[in-house]
């Protein structure tokens, strides 16, 4: 089982910046894949951002070129650094990690999903 805290949600005026984070309760280097979801009132959850352990990382085309996504594995803490916010970018962030837990999981397609209880990100001014 995996842990998952988020920190670093409040409220911040269009324009602004905000950064999550993201501490797990094991090592992040064990685990397939990192991310972040959000999900605005009356919404599905949708993905914002994931990263890998090689670094490669992958963004939603709403925020591409505001929001980035990191990584500290001595930390075992994944960031979302959020600037340029604007008011749709309001949402409960969640924080999420993808596990393998049969290998190879590109075969065996056997992947447990955790997640945070959520942040909440205001944008208002």
């Amino acid at each position: 089982q995996v842990h998952l805290v988020e920190s670093g949600g409040g409220l911040v005026q269009p324009g602004g910046s905000l950064r999550l984070s993201c501490a797990a309760s094991k090592s992040i280097l064990s685990l397939n894949k990192l991310g972040w979801y959000r999900q605005a009132p009356g919404k599905e959850r949708e993905l914002v951002a994931t990263i890998r352990n090689n670094g490669r990382s992958d963004y939603a085309d709403s925020i591409q070129g505001r929001f980035t996504i990191s990584r500290d594995d001595a930390k075992n803490t994944v960031y979302l650094q959020m600037n340029s916010l604007k008011p749709e970018d309001t949402a409960v962030y969640y924080c999420n990690a993808e596990e393998c837990l049969l290998e190879p999981c590109a075969v065996t397609g056997a992947y447990l999903q955790h997640w945070g209880q959520g942040t909440l990100v205001t944008v208002s001014s």
